[in-house]
């Protein structure tokens, strides 16, 4: 048998430390974590960026090389499998294999999100996945495909529930230290290429293609700037909270165990100008209390971690606002 050489060119630093702690996968509560890579590979970084999606190639260390049939994820009532036909990680060979974002990059140390290894787990390879997927579209500099995708199908999502309708709202998600917003006049039931562009959190400077983001930006700068949980902000108008905020105000008087679950997340601010620094100072400071925001004449702001959380939240609001209105409450 041909001898070969595996060489490390970097290490995890993360919050997992046992493996009884490790998540069996990513989607399963995994952690965010730092890849550091060696001085000797830094030159191998310069092409990454904030926003990539990559794929990580680990060394499992402390699997069992000596298993090759295991029973699905230690479950001893489903009968064993081999392991070729299972994330197992005990294996052969222990390579792992994982779809991770980067969130930041600070030297040689990568922050991505979401990765289910110990710590110390010795990194073998990054490779770069955006540009092999089929189909894919190029949604300018910084804003990888996979980041696209997510915002288009969440502004379609939006649009079909009636809470993005024509050219109004707006969608954002953090990815380190920038943010990835929808454009001023973008169509959110139909956004494309074009439509998204990048702005630094720090500074506010849009930084992505174009010029035009949308003209909320403060509004989500603050959120960010005040809530470090924001990874996502979704604004939007929906039509019946809006309707009922106009009579009644943000309390819904119903006796459903939602409608008071659901209202502890909301509180609201006076009536501003819609686009100016003073909405979005308002907003982000009640940001640090509550993840939806009632804008009093104009629409509502969620957080979330997802802009699929964001949006559930503002469909659960106006939902519970179309039962009260129905109600006649």
């Amino acid at each position: 048998m041909s001898e070969y050489q595996l060489e490390p060119i970097g290490t995890v630093v993360s919050p997992l430390t046992t493996l009884r702690d490790c998540p069996k996968q990513y989607s399963e509560n995994a952690p965010e974590a730092d890849v550091i890579i060696r001085t000797e590979f830094a030159d191998a970084l310069t092409s990454l960026k904030p926003g990539m999606d990559v794929l990580l190639f680990t060394w499992l260390h402390q699997a069992d090389r000596s298993v090759q049939r295991v029973h699905p994820r230690g479950n001893l009532a489903v009968p064993k499998k081999g392991v070729f036909g299972t994330r197992s990680p005990d294996r052969p060979n222990p390579i792992g294999l994982h779809h991770v974002r980067i969130l930041d990059i600070e030297g040689q140390r990568l922050h991505v999100d979401r990765l289910e290894v110990l710590n110390g787990t010795p990194i073998v390879d990054i490779k770069s996945i955006s540009s092999e997927t089929s189909g894919a579209k190029y949604w300018g500099g910084n804003i990888s495909s996979s980041i696209g995708q997510e915002l288009e199908n969440v502004c379609r999502a939006g649009w079909e529930k009636n809470l993005l309708n024509g050219f109004n709202g707006n969608v954002s998600m953090r990815i380190g230290k920038s943010i990835v917003i929808t454009r001023s006049g973008a169509a959110k039931g139909f956004l494309s290429p074009g439509d998204l562009t990048t702005i630094d959190l720090e500074s506010g400077t849009v930084t992505g293609p174009g010029t035009a983001a949308s003209s909320e930006a403060p509004v989500h700068l603050a959120v960010y700037r005040q809530q470090p949980e924001a990874k996502a902000v979704v604004h939007t108008h929906p039509t019946e909270l809006l309707a009922y905020s106009l009579k009644h105000g943000t309390h819904f008087d119903l006796p459903l165990f939602e409608a008071d679950f659901y209202t502890k997340m909301l509180s609201s601010v006076p009536p501003m100008q819609p686009g100016t620094e003073e909405l979005g100072l308002a907003v982000g400071e009640k940001a640090k209390d509550y993840r939806a925001i009632l804008m009093e004449h104009h629409g509502l702001v969620c957080w979330g971690d997802t802009p699929i959380s964001a949006l559930a939240l503002n469909e659960e609001l106006n939902s519970l606002a179309r039962l009260a209105l129905l109600a006649g409450k």
